[in-house]
């Protein structure tokens, strides 16, 4: 039995992107950039959440240069901030058990 070649193809090449190689790497992810950019999901839920932080991890990653590095400095910052936290609450929590 043949394999189907499009059945991995994005829909786009028949709508937005006609006329477009479907095979084309450029044109793939120009057509993955477009349905990102188009998501229309609710960004409240922890689903979503975790899903913008994976996209920044991947956008850092394909990052170079100044962007990497403030990429990085927002991740060490918030690294920071979350560590910060935690340990005031701690440190709250052990003197209100020791009364």
């Amino acid at each position: 039995m043949a394999e189907n070649p499009g059945a991995d193809r994005n829909p786009r090449f028949d709508d937005d992107l006609v006329g477009l190689d479907p095979y084309d790497p450029e044109a793939q992810a120009f057509a993955e950039h477009l349905d990102r950019m188009e998501k229309c999901e609710p960004a409240f839920t922890i689903e979503a959440s975790l899903r913008g932080v994976g996209e920044f991890a991947e956008g850092s990653n394909r990052a170079g240069g100044l962007r990497w590095w403030v990429a990085a400095a927002i991740v060490v910052l918030v690294v920071l901030g979350v560590v910060v936290t935690g340990w005031h609450y701690l440190t709250a929590l052990l003197e209100w058990l020791s009364r």
